[in-house]
């Protein structure tokens, strides 16, 4: 089955980029009860993470950086990812996940994408 993305113009070109490599990624990565994905999703002021069983259709774990715990808190986007990424791994660990497999949501691995999941990494999460 062949999904396409139409080649937009303008400020649509960037979320077209981002759906064409989303469904590449997601055409090879899935999570299982033994080594679920760890979806990232990425917006202009926020993150969000989550630990999902894609057979089961379950999110074990997830983190945001609108949680209370990190909300407010000091530093850039980056720490705040990195917070994210800390906080994900700790409730996986919690759930009893040792491994994930990593779903960067279809944005580069650069920037706030990679500072959360070398925390994450940091954290006892291994990829």
């Amino acid at each position: 089955m062949a999904f396409g993305v139409k080649i937009a113009k303008g400020k649509a070109y960037k979320a077209a980029a981002i759906k064409r490599r989303h469904i590449r990624v997601r055409k090879k990565v899935s999570g299982t009860q033994v080594r679920p994905r760890l979806v990232v999703t990425r917006s202009n002021r926020h993150m969000v993470a989550q630990v999902i069983d894609d057979i089961a259709g379950h999110t074990l774990a997830s983190a945001s950086s609108l949680d209370s715990s990190i909300r407010g808190g000091e530093g850039d986007k980056s720490a705040q990812a990195q917070q994210v990424g800390a906080l994900v791994a700790e409730r996986a660990k919690a759930a009893g996940i040792e491994a994930v497999v990593f779903d960067r949501g279809g944005n580069q691995y650069a920037g706030r994408i990679a500072a959360l999941a070398d925390a994450a990494r940091e954290a006892g999460l291994k990829f």
